[in-house]
């Protein structure tokens, strides 16, 4: 199995980069839905019709399949690796990989809810929504690069910070495309 490691790990990353490519797209069709729901008709319903075809699409065929293969290929590395689960980095990176599985299913349930054009949300809701994968993605990544040099104060304060970034920038998008 150690032979095929660079392999897996490719693989791992490769449906790592696609799972969160859907967790990316799939808030910004549920924008477009959620403004195409202010439209007239019979534009709202030719709009609502189109991304919710396009929503199951990109969920079932790219973003739930990428999160089962990025995580079968996750626990082949564990197994090949196993000193990996007694350090430090990986536990925390665990901790975040939990709280993207978390993130999932809860942009799961918002997708079976928005298949039923029952909208609860409002469209900056769901840009702020969709900067919570990014945040994963930064504390995971630079967990798995930096590993045991990364000094946990500073990443927590860095996180925190580039969450203000995102939250300053999507407050200043707001305020242009209102005027």
């Amino acid at each position: 199995m150690d032979a095929y490691y660079n392999y897996i790990k490719s693989l791992h990353l490769i449906f790592v980069i696609t799972w969160f490519a859907g967790l990316f797209y799939m808030p910004r069709l549920f924008i477009y839905h959620i403004e195409a729901m202010e439209k007239g008709s019979p534009d709202r319903e030719i709009l609502a019709e189109q991304l919710k075809l396009m929503a199951r699409r990109l969920w079932y065929i790219i973003t739930w399949p990428s999160a089962v293969l990025a995580t079968i290929f996750a626990l082949l590395l564990l197994y090949i690796i196993p000193s990996w689960l007694v350090q430090d980095w990986m536990m925390i990176k665990l901790f975040f990989v939990g709280l993207l599985f978390l993130y999932h299913l809860k942009t799961h349930r918002i997708f079976k809810a928005f298949q039923e054009d029952d909208i609860q949300y409002s469209s900056l809701f769901m840009r702020v929504w969709n900067e919570g994968a990014t945040l994963l993605l930064f504390a995971i990544v630079f967990l798995v690069i930096l590993k045991s040099s990364f000094h946990w104060i500073f990443g927590l304060l860095s996180l925190v910070g580039l969450a203000v970034l995102l939250m300053l920038g999507i407050k200043l998008y707001q305020k242009v495309r209102k005027s």
